[in-house]
């Protein structure tokens, strides 16, 4: 198992299924991470992202932000959930 690095891990929360609404704690924002990495690759999640924001680029302007705000954090403050792969 190896951590993840910050953007991989911005790309997956990005793809993953979590929304702002679920309020997620960092337990939380770890396993949508890991879930999104499993399930689509580390670069499944660019992928998604780069199709998002081509299609709509409003919404996935503010997901990125909240994507971004989350996994900044996660790194910062509970280092202990850190996802790995």
């Amino acid at each position: 198992m190896i951590p993840l690095n910050l953007t991989d891990a911005r790309c997956a929360l990005f793809a993953s299924a979590l929304q702002r609404s679920d309020t997620p704690s960092a337990a939380m924002v770890a396993a949508a991470i890991r879930i999104a990495v499993r399930d689509f690759g580390l670069s499944g999640g660019i992928d998604r992202m780069a199709q998002e924001f081509g299609d709509h680029p409003d919404a996935a302007t503010e997901r990125m932000r909240w994507a971004n705000q989350l996994t900044n954090e996660l790194w910062t403050t509970a280092l202990d959930v850190v996802p790995t792969v």
